[in-house]
């Protein structure tokens, strides 16, 4: 059984490393999506504004199919389904079109720069009468699997606190290659570690702790200076470092720290602290690790003699239990089978207008130095 995806922005980097080649091609790869006795199958036209760069990206995976004709793209009845990785400035216009089209809608988050367009995106969509869902796919790495499963056991009992540390150092490009691209560090090109950052803290901390009722927040812009693809020196518009404070319905505070102007001196680029009166645990992008209520070490200040403790050693590695998918492939394959066969799929455009939300009052906060409350969205 055949699905035809319309994939537009696939030359970028997420959108080709990914959702093409570790998603849908992987997913060819592999013979498809067994369902109930029915075989899945991915079938993507890559679609994009610089044709030299579609036909090499073809040649290099050897999907067969280009375009950069949109509105043709969207009159092929063989293709159901219209993703979108652009940048997020282009993705509104874009997606509106697939929907009223009849596409089914799936796109990298955030779906919009403002909340009213995020929730426009759902309404027409909801309006249209297609299937829609929005990239989560933090809640798919295998560290924050294994702390879900935690939670679900009653392992933490009554949490009291989340701390998430978050980044590395993004080079300026001088002397060392950037390795992210430069409108992230553009305000004008909608980017900002804000907008970036905080859809995957929302649906983290909704989808595992419970739904964030409010923010407080700082940022800045550490670096003023870098330079782009082309060698360029250009200014530093948008924040790259951003602190947060997060309530959680149920009163649970959640600290975010996020970061391209910092050195990493701790288990992963990211990693997620819950501390429980039963025990805590610390998930990583793949790896867990577990400190219980009896292993909790009893420490003494005394700066004048060194640390008798060495508080790595009381903590427990979580095994793995089973083999992990590539985060991106599993929802892919979630929202194919919602597509195709109506299998639920819960991670739709209304939620991630709820990331959105939270970057736009983040956003706020920021620039009104005090604690901004969230109102629940209406669909």
């Amino acid at each position: 059984m055949k699905i035809g995806i319309i994939m537009n922005g696939v030359t970028g980097r997420m959108g080709k490393n990914q959702h093409l080649v570790r998603s849908v091609k992987a997913i060819m790869e592999d013979g498809g999506i067994p369902y109930r006795g029915e075989i899945l199958m991915p079938d993507p036209l890559l679609l994009g504004r610089n044709r030299g760069k579609l036909e090499e990206l073809a040649q290099e995976t050897g999907i067969s199919r280009v375009s950069t004709d949109l509105e043709a793209a969207l009159a092929d009845k063989d293709y159901l389904v219209y993703f979108d990785s652009l940048v997020t400035g282009l993705r509104v216009e874009n997606i509106k079109k697939a929907a009223r089209a009849g596409k089914h809608i799936y796109c990298e988050k955030p779906a919009a720069t403002d909340t009213r367009s995020a929730l426009e995106l759902y309404r027409v969509c909801k309006d249209a009468g297609v299937k829609h869902g929005v990239v989560m796919d933090k809640l798919w790495i295998p560290g924050i699997l294994k702390l879900k499963k935690l939670l679900e056991n009653g392992f933490f009992g009554r949490i009291l606190s989340i701390r998430g540390n978050f980044g590395y150092w993004v080079f300026e490009g001088h002397t060392v290659p950037a390795q992210r691209p430069s409108w992230n560090y553009k305000k004008e090109m909608d980017g900002g570690i804000i907008l970036d950052m905080f859809p995957h803290w929302r649906y983290v901390l909704d989808n595992l702790f419970g739904r964030v009722k409010s923010v407080s927040c700082i940022a800045s812009t550490d670096i003023p200076e870098r330079v782009d693809e082309e060698g360029r020196v250009y200014r530093g518009t948008a924040e790259d470092a951003v602190y947060a404070l997060f309530e959680l319905e149920g009163g649970t505070i959640a600290q975010f720290n996020s970061s391209w102007t910092t050195r990493v001196r701790r288990d992963d680029l990211f990693v997620l602290q819950v501390d429980g009166t039963q025990g805590s645990a610390l998930a990583g992008l793949r790896d867990c690790y577990i400190q219980t209520y009896e292993n909790t070490p009893r420490p003494v200040w005394n700066p004048d003699i060194p640390q008798p403790i060495n508080f790595y050693d009381s903590w427990e590695k979580v095994f793995e239990e089973e083999s992990y998918m590539n985060a991106f492939r599993a929802q892919w394959e979630l929202f194919l089978k919602h597509v195709a066969f109506g299998e639920p799929f819960p991670w739709d455009l209304l939620e991630g207008a709820k990331g959105v939300q939270l970057a736009e009052a983040g956003h706020r906060s920021w620039k009104e130095r005090k604690w901004i409350d969230l109102d629940k969205l209406e669909p």
